[in-house]
């Protein structure tokens, strides 16, 4: 296409991703308004209660959204870097004058108003990493490459995690994704996978995984005495169990120091050690009551007994899905899964059509990032995966995610309109 093309020629929204988003936020609010309600308090713009200020943040965010439509994308890129290196001293910041919430350093306070850079630390890494690897020099398999890529995606996930937001800082894992289909080797995948593995195993089983281990080495060198291979492949088996056997004894000191006693013990109520449903998994358990009791249809907005009586901790934020199962039903959560996963999809779609690197890396770190907190989030009200404390995009209460995840999206949004001129 011929560079001469006007810029404002390529103003073509994506109105389904705008439509979806807008679906869901709408959907979230109706549903912080049920978690909170009460006859005292049932003015939708009593600003005092938690939909009030829901209300005030999706004002700001959509036009915000309608702010990033307007700027040129090209904006972004040529401002990642100076936008990622704010969000890192923020993040630094936060370290020494953050205020503590449910164990976590993470918020900076201004009076009224409260502040999670944590939360802006996905899109300012998902912006700067899609930078850098759409250079033209930029070759995956390079070590080098690999190693600024690991300490672009690090360094904020480190700092995050040194403010106890652990949550927050596994989300950054999603980057793997974005990576493979940028032409990362898919060993790194099954490194990862074996790691999850070897981490369950370790606190299931405690040392004797190493005989496990063991046994398997011993399978592999018989492999490799069969097939004849060259002195090279014992070298890869001996270096293999190393590996394996440092990383299972390096789990406790992991576990004992790094997560919270809380986070512990949640991993323990899954991994089924420890029985406490009234204490570390009274919320998953009330949770899962409160979804059961909507049965197929719902209870009907408003109506939820077990929302009324707040029986569900955090149920506006993190446990916002319990409210949809138990007002809405079962058709309530297969709507509102089903608008994420179209959303999700939507945004591969988009991101493959994508002309440049830069927006096409972008694209499929905003549908991670974005499918990392659905599943986790939906997955921890289930019980399928430990509470770890990070909200449902767009829809549960919060401004500082409503923000960041409306910028995430937006931006990519605008990127897509402009995908058929050269960048």
């Amino acid at each position: 296409m011929n560079s001469s093309v006007p810029y404002n020629n390529s103003n073509r929204f994506d109105w389904v991703a705008i439509g979806l988003y807008l679906g869901i936020v709408l959907f979230g609010w109706l549903n912080i308004y049920a978690a909170g309600y009460s006859e005292a308090h049932a003015a939708i713009f009593d600003f005092s209660q938690q939909h009030g200020k829901q209300l005030l943040w999706m004002g700001i965010a959509f036009l915000l959204a309608v702010c990033v439509l307007l700027i040129e994308p090209k904006i972004f890129s040529q401002m990642s870097y100076i936008i990622y290196g704010v969000v890192l001293l923020l993040l630094v910041v936060t370290l020494f004058v953050g205020t503590r919430t449910n164990g976590g350093q993470s918020w900076i306070d201004f009076g009224a108003f409260k502040f999670q850079p944590s939360e802006f630390a996905k899109f300012a890494t998902a912006l700067v990493v899609a930078k850098y690897i759409s250079a033209i020099d930029i070759d995956l398999k390079k070590f080098g490459t690999r190693a600024t890529l690991a300490l672009l995606v690090l360094v904020p996930a480190a700092l995050i995690l040194m403010q106890h937001d652990t949550g927050s800082a596994l989300v950054f894992a999603a980057f793997l994704l974005p990576f493979f289909r940028e032409g990362l080797s898919h060993y790194i995948l099954l490194v990862g996978l074996l790691a999850v593995v070897l981490f369950v195993l370790a606190l299931l089983v405690n040392k004797y995984i190493l005989l496990g281990i063991l046994l398997l080495v011993c399978l592999l060198y018989l492999f490799v005495w069969l097939s004849k291979r060259t002195s090279k492949h014992y070298w890869h088996t001996a270096l293999f169990f190393v590996l394996c056997s440092l990383f299972t004894l390096s789990v406790d000191f992991t576990f004992e120091n790094v997560l919270e006693t809380h986070q512990r013990n949640r991993i323990y109520v899954l991994l089924g050690k420890v029985e406490d449903p009234r204490g570390v998994g009274y919320n998953v358990n009330q949770a899962k009551i409160a979804i059961g009791s909507g049965g197929f249809a719902g209870k009907g907005f408003l109506n939820g007994t077990i929302t009324k009586a707040d029986f569900v901790p955090e149920q506006e934020t993190d446990f916002i899905f319990c409210t949809v199962g138990e007002e809405w039903g079962f058709l309530g959560c297969v709507v509102l899964v089903a608008a994420y996963v179209w959303l999700l999809v939507h945004l591969i779609t988009m991101a493959e059509r994508q002309r440049s690197t830069l927006a096409r890396f972008y694209g499929y770190s905003v549908a991670s990032i974005l499918f990392f907190h659905f599943f986790v989030n939906v997955g921890m009200v289930l019980g399928l995966v430990p509470v770890i404390g990070i909200p449902l995009p767009f829809f549960s209460y919060g401004g500082s995610s409503l923000l960041a995840f409306t910028l995430l999206l937006f931006v990519f949004i605008r990127q897509d309109a402009d995908r058929n001129a050269l960048i």
